[in-house]
């Protein structure tokens, strides 16, 4: 096996930091991405009637695409004349054999739109966008969130917080029900921006929403970032976002699809690989200083080696993620969630709300120890008692509580981890220089 002394020194790395590796399935897995790597980027699996990169389908599992699909009802887009879509799973749900704590359900959608010129596929892009965010307003399993559409023109203060020129708009529903948004410029002066003024440069398009699984009695945040693309008359593909997105951490769901995928994504450049890899890099830089997160460089690095056959030092960054530390991950996103999940008007039912903080707060005793443990059990039981009507609080002070203290425990177990292994530390230093 061409990969085995990489593999021996991450098995011994791996050892040493009481990583429970598995060193068949490393094997496995490193066997199959290199049989894979003869092939051909794009894989169709026919039994479960999903496409994607090689490399990603090999992370998926089957058996939750079945939830996904569900989700997909309230998330995704509805083809209509002149747009038509191609929604995937991306993120952590585009890899849920690796995941063991998965806390979002990320989609991300190719939504191409035939129109005469660009203005007029924005318009009709806003109205899409505006159509499924007021359809998706509030259901019995979810609630909308957010809408980012738009891109802020000039400096702008809004409650508070200066937005410079080209920061991304954020939507609340009330303010996508009403079509506008309330703003001051660096004068000072009101102002106010409509749904409409955003369609201009539509930007980075994404949608949130809060979702409940009443079979398992949790809480998630879904998710569907859209890729919007414009056929102009004479055939040219044109991103309203100015950015063709690659497909290398996507599985899309339904293989009636592929013709139009292969249409949008034929012109991406042959050295398509090596953008999103400097693309990658470029954020784990950003990620390993500041404010570190070294759960992100994780995940960053693990795309990052898949895709240049670096394949030991991804195998065992594969592992990471299947350790009972990275629960903390998702405590410290499902909080935020289940805040959201708790606003007045929710239509969530409160025993869910309670269901999940109970999952919470066996995760947290299951993944740490000591003061760290009594600190965050402490703000999570305080928590449980305000949702369930038992109490009041101060809310948003154990939800900051339990996010800071888990995300240093996450912090510090990824950040130990990683750089103990030298290939890693090296990577990460010539990328930091």
């Amino acid at each position: 096996m061409p990969y085995e002394e990489g593999l021996e020194r991450v098995i011994d790395s791996a050892k040493r930091l009481g990583v429970q590796l598995d060193e068949q399935e490393a094997r496995e897995w490193i066997k199959a991405m290199s049989a894979e790597a003869t092939g051909g980027d794009l894989v169709v699996d026919v039994d479960s009637g999903v496409f994607g990169h090689r490399a990603t389908l090999l992370d998926l599992s089957p058996g939750e695409l079945a939830r996904f699909r569900r989700l997909a009802n309230i998330v995704g887009f509805e083809d209509r004349p002149n747009l038509t879509s191609v929604l995937a799973l991306s993120g952590s749900a585009a890899q849920s054999r690796i995941h063991a704590y998965p806390a979002d359900a990320d989609f991300f959608e190719r939504v191409h739109i035939t129109a005469p010129t660009r203005e007029l596929a924005c318009a009709v892009l806003a109205d899409a966008i505006r159509e499924k965010a007021l359809a998706t307003m509030a259901g019995p399993t979810h609630r909308l969130w957010e809408v980012k559409f738009g891109t802020f023109q000039v400096d702008v203060r809004r409650d508070g917080q200066l937005l410079h020129k080209g920061a991304p708009m954020s939507w609340s529903p009330r303010e996508i029900e009403a079509s506008e948004m309330n703003v001051e410029l660096a004068d000072g002066t009101a102002f106010a921006i409509s749904w409409a003024d955003a369609a201009r440069e539509p930007g980075w398009c994404k949608l949130d929403w809060v979702v409940a699984d009443p079979e398992r009695g949790q809480l998630a945040n879904a998710s569907n970032m859209l890729d919007p693309t414009w056929e102009a008359p004479d055939g040219e593909i044109v991103p309203l976002d100015g950015f063709l997105d690659p497909y290398f951490q996507e599985v899309y769901l339904e293989t009636e699809s592929l013709p139009l995928f292969k249409r949008i994504v034929k012109d991406l450049a042959t050295d398509a690989v090596d953008d999103y890899v400097a693309a990658l890099e470029k954020e784990v830089t950003k990620y390993v200083s500041g404010e570190a997160n070294w759960g992100k460089v994780a995940r960053r690095l693990y795309n990052i080696f898949r895709l240049t056959g670096h394949y030991p030092e991804a195998a065992y960054i594969r592992e990471l993620f299947d350790e009972p530390m990275t629960q903390l991950y998702q405590v410290a996103a499902l909080i935020r969630t289940l805040d959201e999940a708790a606003e007045d008007g929710s239509p969530f039912d409160p025993e869910i709300l309670v269901a999940q903080t109970d999952q919470l707060i066996m995760s947290a005793i299951s993944a740490l120890e000591g003061d760290r443990e009594q600190v965050v059990v402490g703000h999570l039981l305080r928590l449980r008692d305000q949702l369930s009507g038992r109490r009041t609080g101060d809310r948003d002070a154990d939800i900051e509580g339990v996010r800071e203290t888990t995300m240093a425990a996450v912090n510090e177990y990824f950040h130990e981890r990683l750089v103990a292994l030298p290939a890693v530390k090296e990577y990460v230093e010539r990328l930091s220089r």
